[in-house]
């Protein structure tokens, strides 16, 4: 008999809390964890568009600090989330935070670029929430943000070894639980990171799995036509788009 997969909001829940116990020392000085204080807008997310006819996993590495440390939501960039998605609530002030990078929520002014160019792509080519994830739906593999005393962002993979292998312990519990869930037939890293993580993890599973061009603007390739070319790297995977 076949089991019934575990729902998306305890996946999440349960990755949250698993991460909330990893310990990271220097240069690492402050790590935010949205699925803990801004689990109830991430739920909203996870209730909405979590989909399970959705048949493309787009796979980021982790929160950037104008986007999901903000907004609780992948690639949360403000204006996407309160005005596209519709969600607009749901995300608390944790004790710990930065004086460089506060925890503003939807109230944060600044810009992810990278939530700008993704979430703006879905927009104008599927119009509607419904329409895009009915196709695809958007996952982080590790939920921490990393700063630095400087409010420097650094990035899981370059945490020393004994700090990255409990968390990605952790994360690739969660990857394999969202696709089981998912079914998706195609796991697409958004960067070379969630490609390498999925491979990983999902060997011998009987999924594709690619990448697609990140969209940060740290990527001189995505400050030139970003939305174009991951509509060219789709097409020659066989994805057709509307």
């Amino acid at each position: 008999m076949p089991t019934t997969p575990t729902a998306p909001e305890t996946i999440a829940r349960t990755l949250g809390r698993a991460a909330d116990l990893c310990q990271f020392g220097p240069p690492v000085r402050h790590v935010y964890n949205p699925l803990v204080y801004a689990f109830e807008a991430h739920r909203q997310y996870l209730l909405r568009y979590c989909r399970r006819e959705a048949e493309i996993l787009l796979l980021g590495m982790n929160p950037g600090p104008f986007g999901m440390v903000q907004t609780g939501v992948p690639f949360g960039e403000v204006n996407a989330v309160t005005d596209w998605l519709g969600i607009r609530e749901g995300v608390a002030s944790p004790r710990d935070q930065h004086a460089k990078r506060p925890i503003e929520g939807f109230e944060c002014a600044r810009r992810e670029i990278s939530g700008q160019r993704l979430w703006g792509w879905a927009r104008d080519r599927f119009r509607t929430p419904d329409a895009f994830f009915r196709r695809f739906f958007i996952w982080n593999y590790c939920p921490l943000a990393f700063l630095e005393e400087t409010g420097r962002n650094r990035t899981p993979d370059k945490l020393p070894r004994p700090e990255r292998e409990p968390l990605f312990e952790a994360c690739d519990r969660a990857l394999v639980k969202i696709v089981d869930y998912l079914q998706p037939m195609l796991v697409l890293g958004v960067g070379r990171f969630g490609e390498a993580r999925a491979r990983r993890v999902l060997r011998g599973n009987d999924i594709r799995i690619g990448h697609i061009l990140h969209p940060s603007p740290a990527s001189p390739a995505a400050n030139r036509g970003w939305a174009e070319q991951v509509e060219r790297q789709l097409a020659d995977l066989g994805v057709a788009l509307p």
